[in-house]
């Protein structure tokens, strides 16, 4: 360990528009599969915290739902989330999309940049998909449009620059104690890693609007000697979307569960039996308790 003089520490706030490859990232730069990742956008609802220690520093990663604005009560917690975040962390990491550059760094994107008063970096991701000359054009755009001195081009899916890039986020923190024991991960238990598992499932199986209808509740968590058993709701708004989720002959909610029992029995690394039920909550998207007892 260095001396808690050259020690450095602290939160590291990731943001952007949504399907920018912010959680993909986050997951490449914790070295761990916290944030889940699918093709559809705003798939992050909750923020997701990764810690990373070294000999030299502890970095605390946020991975944040991405910027849009709001249409219900949902949305609006998730706007919270990203406000407070940006807000509490001592480093901020912008990601845009180099092959969707003008939606990804658009005026909402350098209006955040602009108004943030901690240490920005920005990352041009996605520079597999666009030729070199086009991934510094989209650099040289953000540090003039954004004032930004630190932009870097990275590929999350192949992890083009990622290293270089964890090396500024840890130059960028200030100096600190260690907040958290060396093999601590996340701050989240591990119920909140099932419900985002299931979610993950939900979002693979199910087509168009239907997964941002649905949420996940943990009823019931207990392990014992042979295996963890989990009981969890999946939540939709109405009826109809309740034969939906479950599909003919239950066909569709077994594919759900068989898929997210084995994201679970990976993370957790341990034998899982998990039982799934649909409820019916009319409108819970748009209603401040039921918000709350979901955990948003």
């Amino acid at each position: 360990m260095s001396s808690a003089a050259d020690f450095k520490s602290g939160y590291i706030a990731i943001a952007g528009k949504a399907n920018v490859g912010k959680s993909t990232l986050f997951n490449l730069l914790v070295g761990e599969r916290l944030s889940i990742v699918t093709a559809k956008p705003q798939t992050t609802r909750h923020r997701v915290s990764g810690i990373l220690t070294s000999r030299t520093s502890q970095m605390i990663f946020l991975d944040t739902p991405g910027l849009f604005q709001p249409r219900c009560r949902l949305h609006e917690r998730m706007c919270d989330q990203i406000r407070r975040s940006v807000s509490d962390a001592d480093v901020f990491l912008g990601v845009v999309d180099a092959s969707d550059f003008d939606a990804t760094f658009d005026r909402e994107m350098r209006a955040v940049l602009r108004r943030v008063r901690s240490r920005r970096i920005v990352a041009v991701n996605k520079s597999d998909l666009v030729s070199p000359a086009r991934a510094t054009r989209c650099e040289d755009t953000v540090r003039k449009e954004a004032n930004v001195k630190e932009v870097m081009t990275v590929s999350a899916q192949t992890g083009y620059n990622v290293e270089p890039l964890l090396t500024s986020l840890e130059q960028a923190l200030p100096s600190g104690p260690q907040y958290f024991p060396e093999d601590m991960l996340t701050e989240h238990p591990e119920r909140f890693f099932v419900t985002e598992l299931i979610r993950e499932a939900i979002f693979l199986q199910l087509r168009q609007e239907l997964p941002y209808a649905t949420t996940v509740k943990v009823e019931a968590y207990r392990e014992d000697s042979r295996r963890t058993y989990i009981r969890a709701s999946i939540v939709v708004e109405r009826y109809s979307q309740k034969g939906i989720v479950i599909g003919r002959n239950g066909k569709t909610l077994k594919s759900i569960g068989k898929i997210a029992r084995g994201k679970i029995e990976a993370f957790l690394d341990a034998p899982v039996y998990l039982e799934l039920r649909v409820k019916v909550f009319p409108n819970w998207r748009k209603k401040e308790q039921a918000l709350r007892g979901f955990g948003y």
